[in-house]
């Protein structure tokens, strides 16, 4: 067994700086988002939460809100909404996500 068992969905597939971009905004942000593909509908779903910031409160005003949001690996479409406890706001996506996938073959925990 590999000293560091890989377990499905354990890590963040992107954490760091991003910008969300509108029509009339470009807001810095920090963000935590991973991603899958859904066999279901055959498309990669990708989601995950911006961090606290009074100006993404500002910009959606509690209603969901269609920005861009950039990476240093990539952009993509996606849907702000649903702010945590925290203030922090989910965004999700469907197709090619703003960040790196992790394209190499890991073997599942407990297969040996």
């Amino acid at each position: 067994m590999p000293e560091n068992p890989v377990h499905e969905h354990d890590e963040d597939d992107y954490r760091g700086a991003a910008v969300v971009f509108t029509e009339d905004h470009e807001i810095a942000v920090d963000v935590v988002l991973r991603g899958h593909f859904q066999p279901i509908d055959g498309r990669f779903h990708w989601y995950g939460r911006v961090a606290a910031n009074e100006r993404i409160t500002e910009l959606t005003a509690g209603r969901r809100t269609q920005v861009v949001l950039r990476t240093p690996a990539g952009e993509a479409a996606g849907t702000l909404s649903d702010p945590d406890p925290w203030n922090r706001y989910r965004i999700a996506g469907l197709g090619r996500p703003p960040f790196e996938l992790d394209t190499e073959l890991h073997e599942p925990v407990g297969n040996h």
